[in-house]
């Protein structure tokens, strides 16, 4: 008999049983009738030689029958019915889980695509980035990540690892692109032999960039991103060949990255050839982000003990210019620290996004705590019915294994409702999640995250249900004894324990969530009372524009087209005040720094002096943005074009060497011991460059042209500059579009770029700190919510339990008062102990997230003071309506129920 027939043709088979079994009972029937025997006779003989025909049935259909698969089908219908029967139960119940299941399920795909798929590179766990730390550099942790590579550096740990398939360095940038539509500033990277090597990636169109590309003053080549190839040319192939202008510069296009592609974790419009000049290259410029791919067997302790094999190579062969000492950076303990690519890209956001996973798994906890307890109370309306099953000789596993099916579908419904509420969620978390989170692109509601949303519904549906299931099916005899009671047995204690302790774990987790919202909220307050460096920061708008020496090569010519610009912008209507410099604070531009070393000091022969942050401003630049002077002057275009040797210092800079702001003013400093003096003209108040949350870096401002700087004796000017505006119609798009027109009448061939203002750039800054604390404020008013309604319920199902009881109080003298305390008392006691252990929990729980925390402890008494207290304010109100409606029992309508 086929597999299909048993499965699908049971009652066909059943029947086709039943009639033989008949005909065989209708021959025995014939047969003694031919003997002599009366019809009803041989009908009784044959029914007692034959014996009980229901039995014969039921052993005859059991050889075709599978059982378990029948069992389990059954208890499938049965749970069916049983759903559709309380429909009020079954909707609150599959809404709650399916709001849990949601939201984990959302969540997880930003998880699962940020941090646990490995990268979008083949055999991406080969993939290192190159770190080193330099612990003996002062100062140099204070507004840089370790100490990058050199492009001496790679040329050395290029040519003569033993560790690497393929090594090579990269560095952001941007260029302008003009000849293609209206002029763009685009986000370029420049990579150097051996990155796209070791990223292994191929070309939708054309080639990588060759070695042939790297050589100083060769063709000049170009690769293209996916995005930009489909957005500027259409996705035309041919464009491979074609020359583009990028800094006014031909240069030719020679392939096309696929979509998706990624250097590590920047994203580009064009990819550009490093071409550093090996015969040229000095020991300082660290300046490049290295990457390589091990060889197959190579550990990164292996790697790390090369790259130290190589450092003193390195410093015997290149200087840093005649009469310098190359072993000088010896005192700056140079140390590699490789680490995988996957972890460079994910960076701290791991610890974030742990911290929100965790919130909303706690969010799921008490989801499954509130639907067991309304499977707890719906057991107890069940209970005649349990009696009645294990009368008729269903067994205890029978039972269990009956109420665990119904509770485990209730539980993948829910997560098929939950995984529509996911793909909202997910859209949500993109919008407001931060922009710079990683791999922001590849998050999606896949596969993985069903699989996961499955795996979950299944583990709920065991969760919640197992407690009701063991307490109801264990015990035919406690299932009589409790059908026969019914109504007339006030509930004892035991029967409410279970529903008792998940209100108190409810309450628990709830508190734990609040106090990790409260920390948040705290944190968020403490950053937003930092002063950063600048005021009013929505009515700051800021610009970025670049002139490359290919457009104007002369210095001078170079500030007077800035200061030009400058000048126009302030024309426009509404404008304060305009100024440029460097960069504006928390921008995330690649800083300039160096040592600097102050007269009347000694600094010992054998080491650098500390490193400071160095930035270019031009006049008015600290006015317009709201950066307080604090002593001395700010520059002037007199300064700027009679190439003056002054700069500017920041507060903390000034109190570290001469005590205070005043007597910095008038003192001299220098870049190293063969650089010319300069003297300090001005102090400005510290700025937050990295965050309102990292202290605020000792920095030296030059201006933005000068002679001797980075040991050049030519003049230099700074060549990308961030314009800002003051006006109070920052952000409005007329007035964007009146700013791009001002720059334009000054020059037509100069991009305008990172539009965008100063509260936008803060916004971003402080962006995973909001997001950490919405997500925390959604789980913990979602957590707040699920516990009032457990107390709630469990109380109102209670008083309705005791009625008699209370009613019998009522009828002996007992005073309303006293019944309304008793209800009251009893929800008290609930929230205390939920309280109590909630904050134990929390103690010991917030220490993981103390990286996320700033200006408060993980262990801050006035935030658990005051969730506690709210959260025990909120659960005595959710006690008081049933506490309220016990007073309100009629002794003699209770008496006349019972």
């Amino acid at each position: 008999m086929g597999i299909l027939r048993r499965v699908f043709g049971r009652r066909e088979i059943y029947s086709e049983l039943s009639e033989e079994m008949r005909a065989h009972l209708d021959e025995k029937v014939e047969d003694l009738v031919e003997g002599g025997m009366s019809r009803k006779d041989a009908d009784a003989a044959a029914r007692r030689e034959f014996g009980n025909l229901g039995l014969i049935e039921e052993d005859g259909r059991a050889a075709w029958r599978w059982e378990l698969v029948e069992d389990f089908w059954a208890d499938v219908k049965y749970g069916m019915r049983g759903l559709r029967k309380n429909l009020g139960f079954t909707v609150v119940a599959l809404l709650t889980i399916a709001i849990g299941i949601g939201a984990n399920a959302a969540v997880f795909s930003v998880v699962d695509a940020v941090m646990l798929r490995p990268l979008r590179y083949p055999n991406s766990q080969e993939l290192m980035a190159l770190k080193q730390n330099a612990p003996g550099a002062g100062g140099l942790t204070t507004f840089v990540d370790g100490l990058r590579l050199s492009a001496s550096m790679y040329f050395i740990y290029s040519e003569q690892n033993r560790s690497f398939q393929a090594m090579g360095v990269w560095t952001p940038g941007s260029a302008n692109v003009t000849g293609v539509g209206e002029p763009e500033q685009v986000k370029t990277i420049g990579v150097s032999d051996g990155v796209l090597e070791a990223l292994n990636v191929a070309p939708a169109v054309g080639r990588w960039l060759s070695h042939e590309d790297q050589v100083p003053n060769g063709p000049e080549r170009v690769m293209l991103n996916y995005g930009y190839w489909q957005r500027k040319f259409g996705g035309d192939p041919t464009v491979v060949g074609r020359n583009i202008l990028v800094d006014s510069r031909p240069k030719e296009i020679v392939g096309v990255m696929p979509r998706g592609f990624r250097i590590v974790d920047k994203d580009f419009d064009v990819l550009l050839p490093v071409s550093e000049d090996r015969g040229k290259a000095i020991l300082a410029g660290f300046g490049y982000n290295g990457i390589a791919r091990l060889k197959p067997g190579v550990t990164i302790a292996q790697a790390n003990a090369d790259m130290t094999r190589m450092l003193p190579i390195w410093m015997d062969t290149f200087t840093n210019g005649p009469g310098t000492n190359p072993h000088i950076y010896e005192s700056w303990k140079i140390t590699p620290a490789i680490r995988p690519l996957k972890d460079e890209v994910i960076g701290n956001v791991s610890d974030t996004l742990w911290v929100v996973m965790g919130t909303i798994a706690l969010v799921m906890l008490i989801a499954c705590a509130n639907v067991t307890n309304l499977f707890l109370v719906r057991g107890e309306s069940r209970q005649q019915e349990m009696a009645v099953r294990a009368a008729l000789g269903a067994g205890t596993v029978r039972i269990v294994r009956a109420l665990l099916v119904e509770s485990v579908m209730l539980g993948l419904v829910g997560g098929v409702v939950g995984m529509g509420i996911a793909y909202g969620g997910v859209k949500v978390l993109m919008a407001i999640g931060p922009a710079n989170l990683p791999r922001l692109n590849e998050i999606a509601l896949d596969w993985r995250t069903m699989l996961f949303g499955l795996a979950l519904s299944v583990l709920a549906g065991l969760l919640f249900g197992l407690v009701p299931a063991l307490k109801y099916g264990r015990s035919r005899g406690a299932a009589l004894s409790r059908a026969v009671a019914g109504r007339t047995t006030s509930a004892s204690r035991e029967r409410h324990r279970a529903r008792n302790f998940l209100v108190v774990g409810q309450v628990a987790m709830a508190l734990v969530l609040l106090v990790c919202a409260g920390l948040m909220i705290r944190t968020f307050n403490a950053m937003r009372n930092v002063q950063p460096g600048f005021t009013d920061a929505q009515t700051l708008q800021l610009i970025r524009i670049v002139i490359p020496d290919s457009l104007i090569k002369e210095p001078e010519r170079v500030t007077r087209l800035q200061q030009a610009i400058q000048d126009k912008l302030a024309t426009i209507q509404g404008v304060k005040s305009a100024a440029y410099g460097s960069d504006m604070p928390l921008e995330g531009y690649e800083a300039g720094w160096d040592e600097l070393m102050a007269e009347g000091k000694t600094y010992p022969e054998d080491e650098i002096p500390p490193m400071r942050l160095y930035k270019f401003v031009a006049p008015g630049f600290f006015a317009t943005a709201g950066t307080r002077l604090m002593a001395g002057r700010d520059f002037t275009w007199q300064d700027i074009y009679g190439l003056k040797p002054g700069l500017m210092v920041s507060d903390g800079l000034a109190r570290e060497y001469w005590g205070s702001a005043q007597a910095a003013v008038g003192k001299r400093v220098r870049e190293f011991s063969s650089a010319p003096w300069s003297e300090v003209i001005g102090v400005v108040e510290d700025v937050r460059e990295n965050g309102v949350q990292a202290a605020p870096p000792e920095t030296v401002y030059w201006p933005t042209m000068g002679v001797g700087l980075y040991g050049s004796k030519e003049t230099q000017v700074m060549r990308g500059a961030t314009f800002v505006m003051r006006s109070e119609r920052a952000g409005n798009q007329g007035f964007v579009e009146e700013v791009r027109q001002a720059v334009w009448s000054v020059n037509a061939n100069l991009p305008v770029a990172s539009v965008q203002t100063m509260q936008e750039v803060y916004d971003k800054s402080v962006a995973r700190t909001s997001f950490t604390l919405v997500m925390l404020g959604i789980a913990g008013a979602m957590s707040i919510a699920l516990g009032v309604i457990g107390i709630y319920g469990v109380l109102s199902y209670t008083v309705s339990q005791r009625q008699r009881e209370i009613g019998i109080r009522l009828a002996l003298g007992a005073q309303r008062d006293n019944v309304l305390g008793m209800v009251l008392g009893s929800g008290a006691r609930m929230a205390l102990a939920g309280v109590a252990i909630g904050v134990a929990v929390a103690l010991a729980l917030t220490r993981w997230m103390s990286s996320l925390l700033f200006g408060v402890s993980a262990h801050d008494p006035l935030t658990y003071a005051m969730v506690a207290l709210v959260l025990f304010a909120v659960a005595l109100a959710a006690c008081w309506i049933p506490a309220r409606r016990a007073t309100r029992v009629d002794p003699m309508v209770a008496l006349r129920y019972e």
